[in-house]
């Protein structure tokens, strides 16, 4: 069975994220980046399916500018046997990855697509429930355990009241929660033999899709800082605070 598993170049989840001067954006020039936590978990899931012998090829996907092919590298060296690149300089919003993805899965058949349940830069959580929906498959999202029985995907869903556990028909589209697995480091011989595998670069026009964002950022400002606390002598007091300073009472 072929897999197929996105995997997204964000900041690094170690930098404290800075918002441009301008205030169009997150200030990205000269910033450690790296692949999103949950696409690391993702990615080791495929492997450990491959392991398993239930699955025979994993392809990691990347999309946006050509420095994404680093995130791609860093996917083979982890067990990834190919990667592919769909190279644009458009700022891509959920829907438009979900379309390209969905072009991807026309062309290379996978029975199976596990991505991060969401990227640590937009937390949007969107793109796997539209790409399931574009193509038709059956999903199951926040997966903390996957098992995989001929056609059918069990997958243990982590939902507010506690557990949820579901039955996928393949194909499907399954989204990795945080608890799923513990993504493994890439060694050495990996890493050197990560650069002999191959990485193909396609444009969106390639795939007919057009990925022009459909949503404008007007401004970025940071959050507000957090004032400093206070002491009250007595429950009196505090009351009294709260209702003539913080007004919610």
């Amino acid at each position: 069975m072929k897999v197929l598993v996105p995997v997204k170049r964000v900041v690094d989840y170690n930098v404290k994220v800075r918002v441009r001067s301008d205030g169009t954006g997150v200030e990205t020039a000269g910033v450690k980046m790296s692949m999103n936590p949950f696409d690391e978990i993702a990615v080791e899931e495929a492997i450990r399916l491959k392991e398993k012998g239930v699955v025979s090829e994993i392809i990691a996907v990347s999309l946006g500018v050509a420095a994404c092919a680093e995130t791609i590298r860093t996917a083979l060296a982890m067990g990834a046997d190919r990667g592919i690149l769909v190279e644009t300089d458009a700022e891509l919003q959920p829907l438009a990855v979900a379309k390209l993805l969905r072009a991807l899965a026309e062309r290379e058949q996978p029975r199976l697509m596990i991505l991060g349940k969401q990227a640590i830069d937009d937390d949007m959580n969107a793109t796997g429930q539209m790409l399931a929906a574009l193509l038709g498959w059956s999903q199951g999202t926040f997966a903390s355990k996957i098992t995989i029985d001929g056609d059918t995907a069990t997958v243990t869903r982590e939902v507010d009241g506690g557990l949820e556990t579901v039955a996928l028909t393949m194909p499907a589209i399954i989204t990795t929660d945080l608890r799923l697995n513990e993504p493994r480091y890439a060694s050495l011989p990996n890493i050197m033999k990560a650069r002999k595998k191959p990485i193909e670069t396609v444009r969106p026009a390639d795939l007919g899709v057009d990925p022009a964002p459909r949503l404008k950022t007007l401004r970025v400002v940071e959050p507000p800082k957090r004032q400093a606390g206070a002491k009250v002598a007595s429950v009196a007091e505090l009351v009294a605070k709260l209702r003539t300073e913080a007004k919610v009472i």
